[in-house]
């Protein structure tokens, strides 16, 4: 009997092409939907890829019945906050709204398994800058809205029975796959340590840092840095939950603890062995001061266990990857 296959959507992207390279290791059967709007077709290395939007029910109609998908891992999605701040529409539209027809074609064929892609912007400001899964959802931008209409539309369909699913709200993603055969490719990227390491390479002249005057230690944000393939890992251990009949979770991963910008700064000099040029800025709508993951749901119950806790290492191999992208392009 042939295995079922497994459906990666954005699996073309940053987190999801690490997802589907650790699949494919393992020697699980994947099939990639990804527009290719901010993915890379090479990014999926050898994995089947089909050109298409998730949010299209004609195409889905066909491709699951036709690969006899039992799974979904959805990542396709826009990221941005500040982004979805200024245009909330696309947002609601790209993550929201695509999600509802991909869930709806996943409940037409029988698809039984479904991991999401979710994120730590579901919370809102807190006291202490933590967050465990019992943390109230206050999303202050669009982008952690949309997201969260997502979560709610999985737990809805869990609770009449139609489709399982472990839903991960990922903290800060950092660094690339070690042996650098993929990374986080996208241009003009926002995440910190992606423009830190354009800036070591001389690709941008300097380093925004929005807001120096949180009460954190050194008046910058602090955020949990988890590197990309502890994260894909986790994705993983999710899948393999509910194919031995796990029941429906919701789960943080980080590593529970932070680190502020400044030190993310001092990471990638260090990496680098040069000083990176920092201009200071005013805090950005839709930023919080501090926000770090409780972790510890994921390790007790998928057994997960981080390899790349390190955030000297999720700097090299995220300056390594940067370095591989300008000889390319040389």
């Amino acid at each position: 009997m042939t295995q079922a296959t497994i459906l990666v959507t954005g699996g073309a992207g940053y987190i999801g092409s690490h997802v589907v390279r650790q699949l494919r290791e393992a020697g699980l059967p994947v099939l990639v939907l990804d527009d290719l709007s901010t993915g890379f077709r090479e990014a999926v290395l050898d994995a089947p890829l089909v050109v298409g939007n998730v949010g299209d029910a004609a195409l889905l109609d066909d491709l699951l019945p036709r690969h006899q998908v039992q799974s979904v891992l959805h990542f396709a999605a826009r990221t941005v906050v500040p982004e979805s701040v200024a245009d909330p529409l696309r947002y609601y539209g790209n993550n929201t709204c695509a999600t509802r027809n991909l869930l709806a074609a996943c409940v037409r064929h029988g698809v039984q398994h479904c991991v999401f892609s979710s994120t730590a912007a579901v919370y809102g400001p807190n006291a202490d800058g933590r967050a465990s899964e019992d943390t109230p959802t206050e999303p202050i931008s669009p982008y952690g809205r949309s997201k969260l209409m997502s979560e709610w539309m999985l737990r809805d369909l869990d609770a009449n029975a139609s489709l399982r699913h472990v839903i991960l709200r990922y903290f800060n993603v950092a660094g690339c796959d070690p042996q650098g055969r993929i990374g986080l490719s996208t241009r003009g990227s926002t995440l910190l340590f992606k423009v830190a390491c354009e800036v070591a390479t001389g690709q941008r002249e300097a380093l925004a840092i929005f807001g120096t005057d949180y009460a954190t230690p050194d008046g910058t944000g602090i955020r949990d840095f988890i590197h990309v393939e502890d994260l894909a890992a986790a994705h993983l251990r999710a899948l393999a939950h509910l194919r031995r009949g796990g029941a429906s979770l919701t789960l943080n991963c980080g590593y529970g603890h932070g680190y502020s910008v400044r030190e993310v700064i001092a990471a990638v000099e260090r990496a680098s062995g040069a000083r990176l040029r920092v201009v200071e800025q005013a805090r950005r709508a839709g930023d919080i001061p501090a926000l770090v993951a409780d972790a510890q749901r994921i390790r007790t119950l998928l057994g997960w266990q981080p390899r790349h806790d390190d955030l000297d290492e999720i700097a090299r191999t995220a300056l390594a990857w940067e370095r591989r992208l300008q000889q390319r392009a040389s």
